[in-house]
């Protein structure tokens, strides 16, 4: 559907670029410089059109409700190079799947979920570190 707009769109607007011109019976040097120029112009709008549109498009998906999803993973643990566990939630309950090619086994249902600890926030003396190397760098630039 998108791409059939944008076929539209596009052909609306480069159609003048593309017509004859009507008061001169042959083509001089001024006017194919100037349908040129049309062409380019009408291509370059057709193209910011087309990004303008891209743009748009995320910008919409991205308003909906964040994490609102049913089904969350909350773990993760490959146990050979094709077949790995994984534990989900899925409204207030959590499960353990077992994933190999082709098939998902639910393993365990647990009676408690699983909180997972929250990454720990960088500490002072690192950060202060990073700044110092940060800082030392823009000065030899200078």
């Amino acid at each position: 559907m998108r791409a059939l707009l944008l076929v539209l769109v596009s052909l609306a607007v480069s159609a003048p670029a593309f017509a004859a011109p009507a008061a001169t019976g042959a083509m001089d040097g001024a006017g194919m410089g100037g349908q040129v120029t049309k062409l380019l112009l009408g291509l370059l709008l057709v193209v910011g059109l087309i990004f303008l549109l891209a743009w748009l498009l995320r910008r919409v998906q991205h308003l909906g409700p964040r994490d609102a999803q049913a089904i969350k993973l909350i773990s993760t643990r490959s146990l050979g190079p094709r077949d790995r566990l994984v534990l989900v939630q899925v409204g207030g309950e959590q499960i353990l799947l077992g994933m190999s090619p082709g098939r998902i086994t639910p393993l365990h249902v647990l009676k408690e979920p699983v909180m997972l600890p929250d990454a720990e926030p960088a500490s002072p003396e690192f950060a202060q570190r990073l700044m110092e190397l940060l800082g030392k760098d823009h000065k030899d630039k200078r």
